[in-house]
Formats: structure tokens, C-alpha cells, sequence
């Protein structure tokens, strides 16, 4: 199984000879963007802002109005609603960073402009299994976080002083909400020592916090009593789940990243082990499926398996075309093949 592959001083040495004079670059990151995607592109952006780069960030698709004051998202270009401008401003560069992400599907509508794009790419990502469509690849599933692997890329590029307090807070922002707040395994001695670090360089970690997660609207409420009123747990499995139809969304007056979180009700009861959520898009004509584990049990491995997936460990994503009724009948048509791991 694929691990890790840091950068070496080699190319890190090349990385730091491409930057040494101004280029047009592009960052972009994965199809819905979430604070580590959105984070870690602006950190990046503010950073090569700083040696005069002429630096574009392009998302897929628009991200939850709670990460619509991090400093510089007013730049961003999303591609669903300017096409034509972000593929020119990727065809004009001379590097590409792909953040958060490894492999083109993962991009959306964004896959065939990247795949022909004759720009460097570089790679910086801490999901499992990826593509080998970079010349520069920093790739550790080890890591927290992307923007936590941002902050080390700057200091492998002996920069840590070119953090500023904007590069800060979106760094901030990113590994907070892919560690749940600093509480999943990847969190580590060292996560926590960048953290502090970042305050020190100017990241207001109460206000981020207040920004990300204390903006619920009354529709966003009364959605998480419906997916509450929803859970089912199948104790022999150790097992939760949630279904919100589009109906359901609709009455709740849905809004992008409403649901954020919601998977992790389920896992908060005692003993459950395995926790989904299955959310009905009948726009893409999908079922989105979030899963989250506990323990040994890999949600990558599930979701790569049976869901058209992937991710982490405990934290995967994927997908259905069936219709949310026979998602769920699948899903739990397949559980008993991971019933003595699930009750291990």
C-alpha cells in the first residue's frame, strides 16, 4: 500500500529554481471545496503573491458561505460559472499546483482542461493511491491535513518567515476542520506545534473557530433535527446511518456545506464503530455518500470497494446511481461481510 513520498532536497532545490523568477501560475483543488481545499489554496496563493507570481486560484464549484471571509477567497474563479476564463488562465501556465486532491476525477468538469494542460504540475496532497500526473509530487497520508502539508512546503522552502497573518489564518482554517477540531488521529505532537505556531504568526484561533462553526442558520438547524429524526443504528454491526432526500433538503431551504458534520452524529454514539450519511442529489442524479470509522476499520477501503470512493482511513466519500432507497438496501446487503471486523 502507498504511504508517503516527501519531497526531496533535489526537487525541492528545482521546485525553489522555478519559483526563483515570476510565472503564471494556476492552484486548484477538488470538486465542492471544503476548508482544507479553500485554505490551502489561499495560503498558497498569498505565499507566491509575495515573489510577484502572477497566481490564479480556480475551484470546480462553489464552496459553503462559512469559509466566504477567508482573506483573498474574493479572487477565487469557479469554473462551473467562468469556463472560458479559467481554462485560458490554465492553458497559459507554466505551473500548476493541485491541492487536495490526486487524481483529475477528483476536479469535476475541470478533468479534461487539466488533463491536455502543458503547465508543470505540482502535487501536493494527503489522500491515498495517487495518480502520477506530477512532476513534483508531495504526497503523505500521514499528514493532518493539505494545509498543514502547505505549511511544511513553505519550510522545506526555508520560508517560514514569509508567513504572514493571512497565510496563517488559511492554514489555520484547513487543519482545523479536517482534524474535527484537532481531535482525529491525524492530529499529531508536530500538527500541534504548527498550530502554535500559527498563532504566533498572527492566526486568531477563537475567531476562526467562531467564523466556521457558530454561523448556523435557523434552516440549517431544523435540517439537523430531520437527519437526527433519520438515524438508524444496526447494533449488530455497530453501525449509523442518516438519509436526507432532496425532498427533505428542499423544505430546509438547502444551502452549499448545510450538512457539514452531520456524519459524525452517528459516530458520536456510544459503541458505533461505522458511520454514513447518504444525501440525495437529484441535480447530478447521485447519491453522496460521507463515511467515517473508528479504529481499524478503513472507510477508503469500503467506499473504493462498493461506492466509487476514497479518502482516509476513518474518512472517506463516494457515490451511488442508484436511487437513495436502494443505495441504503445495498449498503446494508453488504454488511455482513464486515461483520466480525466491525465487531472486533
Amino acid at each position: 500500500m502507498y504511504l508517503r513520498q516527501p519531497m526531496n532536497i533535489d526537487e525541492i532545490n528545482k521546485i525553489k529554481g522555478l519559483l526563483s523568477t515570476s510565472k503564471n501560475i494556476v492552484i486548484v483543488t477538488h470538486k465542492n471545496p471544503d476548508g482544507d481545499a479553500v485554505g490551502s489554496s489561499l495560503a498558497l496563493y498569498h505565499y507566491l503573491n509575495a515573489y510577484k507570481h502572477n497566481v490564479t486560484v480556480i475551484t470546480p464549484n462553489d464552496y459553503p458561505d462559512f469559509l466566504k471571509w477567508i482573506p483573498g477567497q474574493e479572487t477565487i474563479i469557479k469554473f462551473d460559472n467562468n469556463a472560458h476564463i479559467a481554462k485560458s488562465k490554465i492553458e497559459e501556465a507554466d505551473l500548476i499546483f493541485t491541492l487536495d486532491f490526486n487524481h483529475f476525477s477528483r476536479s469535476g468538469d475541470m478533468e479534461k482542461t487539466l488533463s491536455v494542460a502543458e503547465a508543470t504540475f505540482v502535487m501536493i496532497d494527503h489522500h491515498q493511491q495517487p495518480d502520477s500526473y506530477a512532476k513534483y509530487m508531495y504526497s503523505d497520508t500521514g499528514m493532518s491535513s493539505t494545509c498543514q502539508m502547505i505549511y511544511h512546503f513553505i519550510e522545506k522552502l526555508d520560508d517560514i518567515e514569509k508567513i504572514t497573518p493571512k497565510i496563517a489564518t488559511c492554514i489555520y482554517v484547513g487543519m482545523m476542520t479536517d482534524t474535527g477540531s484537532f481531535r482525529f488521529r491525524s492530529t499529531t505532537s508536530t500538527t500541534h506545534r504548527v498550530v502554535a505556531d500559527l498563532i504566533d504568526k498572527g492566526a486568531d484561533n477563537t475567531s476562526i473557530h467562531e467564523k466556521i462553526y457558530d454561523t448556523n442558520t435557523l434552516s440549517r438547524i431544523q435540517l439537523k433535527g430531520i437527519a437526527l429524526n433519520n438515524l438508524k443504528v444496526l447494533p449488530e454491526y455497530n453501525t449509523a446511518y442518516i438519509t436526507l432526500s432532496q425532498k427533505e433538503l428542499d423544505q430546509s431551504d438547502f444551502k452549499k456545506g448545510d450538512t457539514e458534520g452531520f456524519v459524525n452524529l452517528g459516530l458520536s454514539i456510544t459503541g458505533i464503530k461505522f458511520a454514513l450519511i447518504f444525501i440525495e442529489n437529484k441535480g447530478d442524479e447521485i447519491i453522496k455518500i460521507s463515511l467515517r470509522s473508528k479504529g481499524d476499520f478503513s472507510v477508503n477501503e469500503f467506499s473504493r470497494n462498493h461506492f466509487e470512493g476514497g479518502g482516509h482511513h476513518n474518512a472517506a466519500g463516494g457515490r451511488s446511481n442508484l436511487s437513495l432507497s436502494d443505495t441504503v438496501e445495498k449498503f446494508i446487503s453488504i454488511l455482513p461481510s464486515y461483520k466480525n471486523v466491525l465487531n472486533q
